[in-house]
């Protein structure tokens, strides 16, 4: 159930179209059901600048508000945001992400996962999806003869979408109030203090793409076996970061069950990790969650097909990269963790509340 309190969210007939509950859970600033008559001015004031400027797409409140907290609610700062990120939306892969979302074939994921498992495993105790990466047996060189990084990273924008249409929505349905974020997992076992560069260059490439067009999607993150050294690399890292992200962020031990526990139930966690899941075929390709669950999950918004025949054909594995192994890592998994605010004039860092 939504907090005490809360108020309705005010619905836009022309972009709201919304099949799943609205109303955040928790009294939070700027979140849905928890605005301020100025701040609900501002979700009016952004979508008419961006209607004058001829966007038509996108501009339901819930993602207006995603994109004005992301900003401080600094109406002309998210404008810029925004129009960068539909610019991008637009144009990625030659085809658009809607395109590439309904025709990408990432037909090579077992092979890679035994190289770098990440997958979506059921949810936290707060309903939110728990997403798991495990970076121990990352080797770029072996990979770079499966797959090439262009693929991973479209596989990223792929999972991307997903957790927006369909998993969010089908987590919120069965919780009963509105999830906008993921609870994530990084386990960094086996991780030595000679890949600590390594690590740190993957941080880097998971904000990339979430900071300038998938903000707000960061609920909790949880970083596991954390090795020796690895606490100096983190204190490179959270400079960069704004201050309310860094306390969504758990640097844990070997010893972390306890406290993962507290926030994933024993039924939803893999065994691997001190639960009790044991998903037939292995947890990380079951993709279990409420999005399987007829009862909760609907045909996504992206499923309706496009008219153009012309669209390319995304299901091959093309020829590794040359030089693949050589570059840092950039299948970055769908919850990065987003940048420190900066002075106004640079509108490309964002904030995560």
């Amino acid at each position: 159930m939504a907090a005490a309190g809360a108020k309705e969210l005010t619905i836009d007939p022309k972009y709201d179209d919304y099949d799943y509950p609205t109303t955040a859970p928790t009294p939070q600033n700027g979140h849905p059901g928890h605005t301020t008559p100025e701040q609900d001015a501002q979700v009016h004031q952004f979508r008419a600048l961006l209607e004058q400027a001829g966007y038509t797409k996108n501009l339901d409140t819930l993602t207006l508000l995603r994109f004005l907290r992301a900003r401080k609610f600094n109406v002309e700062l998210s404008k810029q945001m925004f129009v960068d990120c539909e610019k991008w939306r637009a144009s990625y892969a030659d085809v658009g992400v809607e395109e590439l979302v309904r025709t990408f074939d990432y037909k090579e994921r077992p092979e890679i996962f035994k190289y770098y498992p990440q997958y979506y495993h059921k949810t936290d105790k707060d309903g939110r999806p728990v997403y798991i990466e495990q970076l121990g047996n990352v080797d770029l060189t072996a990979m770079a003869k499966i797959t090439s990084q262009e693929r991973m990273i479209q596989n990223l924008v792929c999972e991307y979408e997903k957790m927006a249409d369909p998993r969010l929505p089908a987590c919120s349905r069965k919780s009963g109030y509105l999830l906008e974020t993921s609870c994530s997992i990084m386990d960094l076992k086996g991780v030595g203090i000679s890949k600590a560069t390594s690590v740190y260059g993957y941080l880097q490439a998971v904000s990339a793409i979430s900071q300038n067009y998938y903000p707000e999607r960061l609920g909790k993150m949880y970083v596991i076996n954390a090795p020796w050294g690895f606490s100096g690399v983190w204190s490179v890292v959270k400079r960069f970061l704004d201050p309310v992200t860094v306390n969504k962020i758990h640097i844990l031990g070997s010893g972390y069950q306890k406290e993962l526990l507290a926030q994933v139930p024993a039924e939803n966690l893999p065994k691997l990790f001190g639960g009790s899941c044991d998903c037939p075929g292995g947890c990380a390709l079951s993709d279990a969650g409420p999005w399987q669950d007829a009862q909760w999950v609907k045909t996504p918004k992206w499923a309706t097909k496009s008219e153009d025949k012309n669209a390319i054909d995304n299901t091959g594995i093309p020829a590794p990269t040359e030089g693949a192994a050589q570059q840092p890592l950039t299948g970055a998994g769908p919850d990065g963790v987003e940048p420190a605010a900066a002075p106004a004039q640079n509108p490309n860092t964002a904030n995560s509340a």
